[in-house]
């Protein structure tokens, strides 16, 4: 069996589509978020564990109330690697929990990135900064008066999946999966092993075999 890798080589070698199928392999068959969850920048890759938080509808707040309050916890609180997943039951036209500044804030503590089935905003400035942002769409609201994040640190359920805290989140171009914190060992391992197989695959076909001999020896396509 492979030897698994520390994350940070994990983020540098595993990719979605692999993982994917990996889980399909474990049957955890319902693991890819809705494809209309993409990258902000198509180019980077994100790969860490996951802290959420679960967005409700909400009006105007009453005086005194800071409707940041929950978001500002969790971006505070984030730790190198970890992801924030914000759930916002997209997709929708009129919640943007995401922007510069938070992207500001995750970054400086060297966060992974952010996952949202929400909107995102501010994307020219977050594009400069290279920070993984992966978004249900993008728009100019401010949740103020509009959404407001009521559960942090809890099991949400974002574009078709449920991610609980601790989940392994991957995203590139291809999209995002989620590896439940108590199977990634064995998921990642599996996916480093197909990833192998896929590489002599990959070689044997540019070299003109064909794809019903090279799946007969390998069992990968």
């Amino acid at each position: 069996m492979t030897t698994l890798a520390p994350p940070e080589e994990l983020a540098r070698l595993l990719y979605a589509s692999v993982v994917s199928d990996t889980l399909d392999s474990f049957g955890l068959r319902q693991q890819a978020l809705r494809p209309f969850i993409r990258p902000m920048d198509e180019t980077l890759v994100l790969f860490g564990r996951a802290r959420t938080g679960r967005y409700e509808p909400a009006d105007l707040p009453p005086a005194g109330h800071n409707p940041y309050a929950l978001e500002m916890d969790l971006i505070d609180s984030l730790l190198p690697g970890e992801v924030a997943v914000l759930a916002c039951n997209g997709p929708t036209d009129s919640i943007a929990p995401w922007g510069e500044l938070l992207s500001t804030a995750a970054r400086a503590r060297n966060a992974a990135g952010c996952v949202t089935d929400g909107l995102v905003r501010d994307v020219a400035r977050i594009r400069s900064m290279r920070f993984p942002v992966f978004h249900g769409g993008i728009g100019p609201l401010d949740t103020r008066g509009r959404a407001e994040m009521v559960a942090r640190d809890v099991p949400v359920a974002i574009a078709g999946v449920t991610v609980a805290p601790g989940d392994w989140i991957i995203g590139d171009v291809d999209g995002v999966v989620v590896v439940p914190a108590d199977r990634a060992d064995a998921v990642f391992r599996a996916a480093l092993d197909k990833i192998a197989a896929e590489d002599i695959t990959r070689s044997e076909l540019a070299a003109g075999d064909t794809l019903r001999a090279v799946f007969a020896r390998h069992g990968v396509l």
